[in-house]
């Protein structure tokens, strides 16, 4: 038997626009989720961040959500946990990581409703290290999805490791990178992929599979291919299934069910939820998962290189980024904790409210030139960014609890990030990466 657990991921950055917002929901969400009803016996899981799940019912779209929340009360999807604004979590303080998650739990929680109950978690980007483990099982989380390059031992089939911590176990799946990069570049079709499954089980009674990848995929970046793929391959493995089981997989709606599934000697393909495999497989050691992402390389860590698209040493507009985003970390920090009178509480939490969103992903995705490079989504993130440090600012000004002088260096930190601001827009301008 071979389980095949597919991951979607939904998600669009808070400076996206309302027309390009529109085009993907008719182009892909939309759609998708109609493939999704079709077929009874499909199992999916699914991460919406909360920035996305707030600009669909912000825009008319609640739709979507509440579609979603219907299939997860049929048992055809499980959500996970994640970061609300899809900030890169290992590059951020512990505090901001925290909130984040924390943040995107209440929010999908609160238009999802009780059916958003997830289980595992799923690191924007996949990006990991060891820094992010804790607050993602002090919020709950049982097991994270990481991708294939982070693996540290042999390729696991039918086990599934787990990161041992004084706070816990955090068990780990490991996505197929390349089965997953061959669907998302439509490199493969229905019948290659079933034979690529069959192949790789080869003799073995049991094994799984985790392939992962942006929702938007299909049928936006890919016109049709929530049809052409997903569609086709669900009504494929519902007619093998029926054919080579006692137990149609339709008829699957429980973990029991799936474990009393009648294992005939031609290799079947179920699909299954993350959270399923726990029930199907055994727990197996202890390591230590490498620093990565689901578009990092080997030779990316081999340069000690494991962000290339947020975070590349030798990336200008990267480093200015992140230059600037630490300034404003560090002074809506400050106006929070001084902030006493009412016109300085307002400065702050306006601050506060504006960094959560300034700590996307996007500005940096889109600096990478690898091959991303676009100047309008770069500048938003900036002037996120802008406005959060300009708030801490007035509120740090207006305070009574900082002396002349103290309020003097924080003048300073204003004048440095303008400078930085000046560097990164000289950087546009030119249209391209320069030091």
């Amino acid at each position: 038997m071979i389980y095949w657990a597919l991951l979607l991921h939904f998600y669009q950055p808070p400076t996206q626009i309302h027309s390009v917002l529109n085009r993907i929901t008719e182009e892909s969400y939309r759609p998708l989720l109609d493939v999704l009803e079709n077929n009874s016996h499909a199992r999916v899981t699914v991460n919406i961040n909360g920035v996305l799940t707030e600009m669909l019912m912000e825009h008319g779209k609640s739709d979507v959500v509440s579609r979603l929340a219907s299939l997860a009360e049929r048992g055809q999807i499980e959500f996970t946990g994640s970061a609300k604004y899809h900030a890169v979590l290992p590059l951020i303080p512990q505090e901001e990581i925290l909130k984040q998650i924390v943040d995107n739990y209440h929010t999908n929680r609160k238009f999802i409703g009780s059916s958003y109950n997830p289980r595992g978690f799923f690191p924007p980007e996949m990006c990991y290290s060891r820094n992010i483990v804790e607050p993602i099982l002090n919020t709950g989380y049982e097991w994270i999805t990481l991708s294939g390059v982070a693996c540290p031992v042999d390729w696991p089939m039918n086990t599934f490791h787990y990161v041992n911590t004084k706070s816990g176990k955090l068990i780990t799946f490991f996505r197929d990178d390349v089965l997953s990069n061959r669907i998302s570049f439509h490199e493969i079709d229905v019948p290659g992929f079933i034979k690529h499954l069959k192949v790789f089980a080869g003799n073995r009674d049991q094994i799984y599979i985790f392939t992962a990848m942006d929702a938007e995929t299909f049928g936006h970046h890919i016109k049709h291919w929530e049809r052409d793929f997903l569609g086709n391959l669900y009504s494929e493995l519902r007619c093998e299934t029926e054919s080579s089981t006692h137990s149609p997989v339709h008829n699957i709606s429980s973990k029991k069910a799936i474990q009393e599934v009648t294992i005939e000697p031609e290799q079947t393909i179920v699909p299954v939820t993350i959270s399923e495999l726990l029930s199907l497989f055994k727990s197996g050691a202890a390591i230590s998962p490498l620093m990565s992402s689901w578009s990092t390389t080997a030779e990316d860590l081999k340069a000690n290189n494991p962000f290339p698209l947020w975070n590349d040493p030798g990336n200008p507009v990267h480093r200015l980024l992140w230059e600037h985003l630490n300034l404003a970390i560090e002074m809506t920090d400050k106006a929070n904790h001084i902030a006493e009178t009412e016109l300085c509480r307002h400065f702050a939490s306006i601050a506060r409210e504006t960094l959560d969103a300034a700590l996307h992903s996007d500005q940096f995705w889109w600096a990478s030139k690898r091959p991303n490079w676009d100047i309008n989504m770069i500048n938003r993130g900036l002037m996120l960014q802008q406005e959060c440090l300009l708030n801490a600012y007035y509120a740090i000004k207006n305070t009574n609890k900082l002396s002349a002088q103290e309020k003097q260096e924080y003048r300073y930190r204003r004048l440095a990030a303008g400078d930085i601001v000046n560097r990164i827009q000289a950087i546009l301008f030119n249209g391209d990466a320069v030091n």
